[in-house]
């Protein structure tokens, strides 16, 4: 800060320099936090993917292990301390969605409490996570992973990264076609 005197008056203030500085710590601060901002959305977004990539794991080591696909298994204490059993159809089904998560956590396949009647996993961005058999947009029938609720454009960045990025074609599938004007897509399909 400079004074200067002048006719006996005092003035005091910044000079250009002090503020262009200051507007300088002020564009690096703002920059810094927009890129953080950035950096957990995409962190977000792998976690989406990591989080198909497990179930996916856990599903086939339960297969491997007991012979059926969780939720849809029907033996008494498979796995050790289950309550719910399935109908053994060979498909968990939409009505089998809540016992599939507590038979991968007795088996210990997956972190966490699942009582088997209410309790679903979450994805990062707040939605359910959901297991069953379908067939999303005429996808063909499977086992598919239902990712509720997630953003329009989380769901365009995963399809065009691993499938067509188109909402209604290939092995990814969404509930309505991605665009601006929808906040969040009902559902994004995720084959098992």
């Amino acid at each position: 800060m400079s004074t200067s005197k002048k006719n006996g008056t005092s003035q005091a203030g910044f000079t250009l320099v002090e503020i262009a500085i200051v507007m300088v710590i002020i564009g690096l601060l703002i920059g810094g936090v927009l890129k953080g901002q950035s950096m957990i959305r995409e962190a977000k977004v792998k976690r989406v993917v990591k989080t198909a990539d497990e179930l996916r794991a856990a599903t086939m080591t339960f297969y491997d292990k007991y012979g059926m696909y969780p939720g849809d298994e029907n033996k008494p204490n498979i796995p050790p301390g289950d309550t719910h059993e399935g109908n053994g159809s060979g498909q968990t089904t939409y009505d089998e969605r809540f016992a599939f998560y507590e038979d991968l956590a007795k088996a210990k396949l997956v972190s966490g409490s699942f009582n088997g009647t209410s309790d679903l996993l979450k994805h990062p961005f707040g939605g359910n996570v959901e297991v069953y058999w379908s067939n999303p947009s005429g996808a063909g029938y499977g086992h598919y992973i239902f990712f509720r609720n997630l953003p329009w454009d989380v769901c365009l960045e995963i399809d065009t990264k691993y499938d067509d990025g188109v909402y209604n074609t290939g092995s990814i599938r969404a509930s309505s076609a991605y665009s601006n004007a929808t906040s969040a897509i009902s559902w994004l399909a995720m084959p098992l």
